[in-house]
């Protein structure tokens, strides 16, 4: 396989991840594309840096918006690391960061990076501007 031929593989499999498991909580999908030895390099406040952290996140996210759904805007990919920047929307319908459901409809931003090997994600770096998210809550100091 060519430098070309494993990126635009690396790309498939997460864009999977984000269309199929996140936007569509497709659990069983997250087995197969999530390597055992998985780590996390930024995990959210309270999860673990591993495969068991990042689906209580996923999980978690679905649970405080039934209406979870990424938008992709591009996809960048340097041999098998792949950076996507998105935007997630969703409606809140469940308690989120000690914040209960406001019924509020959201959209935050975040850039990720997933290192990819033999068709299964194995590392990931992300920045999500969850500041936005609590502030779209009323959360944050000041929101209205």
């Amino acid at each position: 396989m060519n430098q070309i031929d494993v990126s635009e593989a690396a790309k498939a499999v997460v864009r999977r991840n984000t269309e199929e498991i996140q936007g569509g909580g497709n659990w069983a999908l997250f087995d197969e594309l999530w390597a055992d030895d998985f780590v996390d390099h930024t995990p959210q406040p309270g999860r673990t840096p591993d495969r068991a952290g990042a689906l209580e996140l996923y999980r978690v996210l679905r649970a405080a918006f039934p209406d979870f759904r990424p938008e992709i805007h591009w996809q960048a990919a340097d041999g098998n690391l792949v950076t996507t920047f998105k935007t997630y929307h969703g409606t809140h319908h469940g308690e989120f960061l000690g914040i209960a459901p406001t019924g509020r409809r959201i959209q935050f931003e975040t850039v990720d990076a997933m290192r990819v090997v033999d068709g299964r994600i194995t590392e990931h770096w992300g920045v999500a501007n969850l500041y936005s998210l609590v502030e779209q809550l009323g959360a944050a100091p000041g929101a209205k």
